[in-house]
């Protein structure tokens, strides 16, 4: 049975990356949830999906310019100790402004064998790696992007669902662990269940539970 992840918690229950959403996705059934982090102007990891928040990069915003409902990462750890959590790292190549840091200092005093790192960005996961930070896992819906996997380190790829294929997904686990997303009917969930991928990210939980 793979690990059942709600998308920013349960999206369409709740608003999306927060406190709620997550705890929804809990109650919902599902193993835990993916959550997406930037870093404040004042150094503290928030999460948030976009780069953006009313039209202002959130990276020049301290946190406490911030609405109440965008939790810090630290929050969210508190909240849910036992939850299975995939943190997308957002971030651009190929500038750092030293979330990598941030996030190693963190998880270092939340240590978790139900968490990973993941990130769209291969340097954000050089740094991470360095930084001694892991599991961590490579966000790519571009076939090619799966050649840099090896170079990375790491444990986990992360393809979009529509790249897949059971040949593939074998070929895949035998040296990853394998994460497909975003999968948003039953039927697919279940072939994709079927083939061994490890973990399920899905806008819809009822589709996984």
């Amino acid at each position: 049975m793979p690990l059942r992840l709600g998308h920013r918690g349960a999206l369409h229950r709740a608003r999306e990356n927060t406190l709620e959403s997550f705890r929804m996705a809990l109650e919902l059934g599902l193993d835990g949830f993916e959550l997406d982090v930037h870093l404040t102007q004042d150094g503290v990891l928030v999460v948030h999906h976009d780069f953006h928040l009313g039209g202002v990069p959130i990276h020049t915003l301290s946190r406490n310019e911030l609405p109440a409902f965008v939790p810090t990462l630290e929050e969210v750890l508190r909240a849910f100790p036992r939850a299975w959590i995939n943190v997308e790292l957002k971030s651009l190549p190929p500038e750092t402004d030293g979330r990598e840091e941030a996030l190693a200092r963190l998880l270092a005093r939340y240590p978790s064998e139900r968490l990973w790192v993941s990130s769209f960005d291969p340097l954000a996961l050089v740094r991470l790696r360095r930084l001694g930070v892991g599991p961590l896992g490579l966000l790519y819906e571009k076939p090619e992007a799966l050649e840099l996997a090896p170079c990375l380190g790491v444990a986990w790829v992360h393809p979009k669902a529509s790249l897949l294929t059971e040949e593939g997904v074998r070929a895949l686990k035998a040296r990853y662990r394998v994460l497909a997303w975003t999968v948003n009917r039953r039927e697919e969930a279940e072939a994709l269940a079927a083939w061994g991928v490890d973990a399920l990210v899905s806008d819809f939980p009822e589709v996984l539970v």
